[in-house]
């Protein structure tokens, strides 16, 4: 049966991979800090699906959480789904530089070390493929967040310009608004965000897989977000910098 490991499975777009994949026949390995929400996904997907499910408490922010997790990689995984992810309440000067370095490490350093640990094994049986979950604001301005996910959109695509087997791939996800837990857990008001910017995780999901095997290195969700994203490109950083400014993270 195909593997596959899922950081950040216990809600939102993670939730919505392990499902598709389930659904998809795939055994699905969870990795998250909540060994309790890990158990009670594990059950659901099992009774729902009929697929084994492995769960492996880890920290991403922790040298212990990673190594847990690329030993795991290291047995071999058929798709990896580097997901797990948060955002800072409040403006980039006023986080705490240990708080910045934690985002930096889960959002980089384990985007980093779980894709490198994966793809060794996907080469050598010529197929398989790593998702990295970034966002739409990594074609903007804002903070940590927004830089640490073009990190991850560069990354993406600078591995997939390297491999030479057809069958193995990797793809930057670039989600805009998504109807998650994200925005509840950063603080963040939303209230003023249109309805017609907002994605469902299923929806999100749908698109990555679509994308997955049409051997693109990015995906962008939505019809809205692929205009917004080509009319950013062109804009001076400036400007791209106070809109998103204006329509980005509000503490509540």
């Amino acid at each position: 049966m195909r593997t596959a490991l899922i950081t950040g499975p216990t809600a939102g777009i993670g939730s919505a991979f392990a499902r598709r994949l389930a659904a998809d026949g795939f055994s699905p390995i969870l990795v998250a800090r909540d060994e309790r929400r890990l158990a009670e996904t594990a059950t659901m997907l099992h009774r729902r699906y009929g697929v084994p499910c492995e769960v492996l408490p880890a920290d991403l922010s922790t040298e212990d959480g990673l190594t847990a997790v690329t030993d795991r990689l290291h047995k071999g995984v058929d798709l990896l789904v580097n997901n797990a992810g948060f955002g800072h309440p409040g403006a980039l000067l006023e986080v705490p530089v240990e708080d910045e370095l934690t985002m930096l490490r889960v959002h980089c350093e384990a985007v980093l070390r779980l894709t490198l640990a994966a793809l060794p094994g996907m080469r050598s049986r010529g197929r398989g493929a790593v998702i990295n979950v970034a966002s739409v604001a990594a074609f903007f301005t804002r903070g940590t967040y927004s830089a640490s996910k073009a990190w991850v959109v560069n990354f993406s695509e600078s591995v997939a310009s390297e491999i030479i087997e057809p069958r193995v791939r990797v793809m930057a996800l670039c989600p805009g608004f998504v109807h998650t837990e994200f925005h509840q857990r950063a603080s963040v008001d939303v209230s003023g965000i249109p309805e017609f910017l907002w994605l469902t995780p299923d929806r999100v999901v749908n698109d990555a897989m679509r994308d997955l095997a049409l051997g693109r290195w990015v995906c962008v969700p939505g019809a809205q977000y692929k205009a917004i994203v080509a009319v950013g490109r062109l804009l001076p950083h400036g400007l791209t910098g106070r809109v998103s400014q204006r329509l980005g993270r509000r503490p509540r």
